[in-house]
């Protein structure tokens, strides 16, 4: 293991942005970082390069992405149907089922090398979670996991109406990781009446705008974001 521990994170708001061009990103990014780890291997340790970490924020036009573990049918569209909805789809490397990422949704994509915080990738989960439930706290909002299922909900103790407000997928090799959450901020839910999202057919989803009954400040909710993420990855954010 590289002796030296890199905690700064490079912040980028890439704003609206194809999602394949967001993932060809994201790509040369987890390859240089994983070309650093691999080529560290080969030096001593005095000659050891600490290795970067990165946090993007997106927001995607209308797309369905299908993660590795993901079927087919929980895309209730054909081609004809993705193009009356000027929506497109990707299969992907990420985990979990088929999700939906359009406008008015913060999506976030942290790369990070888990050996410059710690190697564990529940608890890297677990984390991002956690940032997301404490910012709805500050809207007033109770939010918290469910057994069994990744993400982010309301109502996950009594489940009288259990709804999804964040979504997770994360791909992790060598310990460095990419893809990441997407949180519903005043996105059009009638998009994820297309799909059974992340396969599961008997809950629903939501926005924080619908939850609070008024457009929210999406810069806001940024600034929140990243505040909690950094506070809980102890991180330093450049």
């Amino acid at each position: 293991m590289n002796e030296f521990i890199n905690k700064k994170v490079k912040f980028t708001d890439l704003g609206r942005m194809d999602y394949q061009q967001a993932w060809d990103y994201q790509e040369q990014l987890f390859a240089d970082i994983v070309a650093t780890k691999i080529d560290n291997r080969k030096k001593p340790t005095e000659e050891q390069e600490p290795t970067e970490n990165h946090l993007l924020f997106v927001e995607h036009p209308h797309v369905y992405t299908l993660g590795k573990s993901g079927k087919l049918e929980n895309l209730l569209l054909d081609e004809e149907g993705l193009k009356t909805n000027e929506a497109t789809f990707y299969k992907i490397n990420r985990g979990g089922d088929i999700t939906y990422h359009g406008p008015g949704q913060l999506v976030g994509y942290p790369i990070l090398d888990l050996e410059n915080f710690f190697t564990d990738i529940h608890k890297y989960l677990r984390f991002l979670e956690e940032a997301i439930i404490r910012t709805l706290a500050e809207y007033g909002i109770e939010a918290g996991r469910i057994e069994g299922l990744t993400g982010v909900w309301l109502d996950p103790i009594k489940q009288e109406n259990p709804r999804k407000i964040c979504a997770m997928g994360v791909k992790s090799s060598r310990w460095v990781t990419m893809h990441g959450f997407a949180f519903n901020i005043n996105a059009d839910l009638n998009y994820f009446g297309h799909i059974i999202p992340c396969g599961i057919d008997d809950k629903a989803v939501t926005s924080l705008h619908l939850e609070l009954g008024r457009p929210i400040d999406e810069s806001e909710v940024k600034e929140k974001v990243k505040s909690h993420l950094v506070e809980l990855f102890e991180m330093e954010l450049i």
